[in-house]
């Protein structure tokens, strides 16, 4: 069983990403410019969004952060959002996820340039993607993509089982893997909440990507031995035993489905480091396009 591991991966990525930065540095051309859009107090996407701060000094990205109140009205939002649209520093933004019940998802999405989408959720880059086009890929898919390839998971011809529906990570996910690319080129069959005799399908599949939030929902009776797995899920679950008074569990049981595996993600320490630094890696492809 081999430890596909985000975080030692994540770190090389980075050291890439930070050669290329002083390449470009010492060429006289643009610093990559990364900026983020925080509404609101959620614990979680602050220690989200602080870490991706982190991230662009780590590489000798700039990065600003733009914070703004829990009541800030949608129309304020869209008027951050545009001017990060015309400041031709700004080479890609994110709107930090979950926004608050006021402001419609959908409609900020859209609202954000294509060309300055890091994040991969705009309807355009998605509809790219989907046709194999050159676009920003999704932040955690693209990570996923990235841990296959560097540790040569043989994925074509494999038949890949997607646990989840999301346009984050399932669907973009399920796309992904069917394409001709050096991860992918497999047969895809996508599971969800609906899916009847799920178990009869996972004990099928080569490589499981589990993304849809359930704590150790995958276990080990429902894979076969040699199974690769990715685990995308990330929840706090309680345990009296921890300091903290919790501990952070993945979508996989992890004891019972590692010992059956020839690959797997680790959580935490997997697929979350990796969307960070594919999310600077999107910004930089973002600078380069306009240098």
């Amino acid at each position: 069983m081999i430890l596909l591991d985000g975080k030692k991966t994540s770190a090389d990525l980075k050291q890439e990403i930070a050669e290329s930065v002083k390449q470009l540095k010492a060429q006289g051309k643009k610093t990559p410019h990364l900026a983020a859009i925080l509404v609101g107090t959620d614990g979680a996407s602050m220690t989200y969004v602080s870490s991706k701060v982190k991230a662009c000094e780590l590489v000798g990205f700039n990065s600003t952060l733009i914070e703004l109140p829990e009541e800030t009205s949608e129309e304020k939002l869209l008027q951050e959002i545009e001017k990060l649209n015309n400041n031709s520093d700004i080479d890609g933004f994110i709107v930090q996820l979950p926004l608050p019940k006021h402001i419609d998802e959908q409609k900020v999405l859209m609202a954000v340039n294509p060309d300055k989408d890091v994040d991969g959720f705009h309807p355009v880059n998605v509809g790219k993607m989907a046709l194999d086009l050159p676009c920003f890929l999704p932040a955690t898919p693209f990570g996923i993509l990235e841990l296959l390839e560097r540790y040569n998971v043989e994925t074509s011809g494999k038949h890949v089982v997607v646990i989840g529906r999301s346009h984050i990570v399932g669907r973009p996910m399920s796309i992904l893997m069917s394409q001709k690319r050096k991860a992918g080129n497999a047969t895809v069959t996508i599971a969800h909440s609906r899916t009847k005799n799920l178990k009869e399908i996972t004990l099928q599949a080569d490589i499981i990507v589990a993304a849809l939030g359930i704590p150790e929902f995958l276990t080990g009776d429902m894979v076969k031995d040699g199974v690769t797995i990715i685990d995308v899920g990330i929840t706090r679950v309680e345990d009296a035993t921890k300091k903290r008074g919790y501990r952070l569990a993945g979508d996989v049981h992890f004891e019972s489905v590692s010992p059956k595996s020839s690959y797997i993600t680790p959580v935490p320490g997997g697929v979350g480091p990796m969307t960070i630094a594919m999310l600077l890696k999107n910004t930089l492809l973002a600078c380069e396009r306009k240098n």
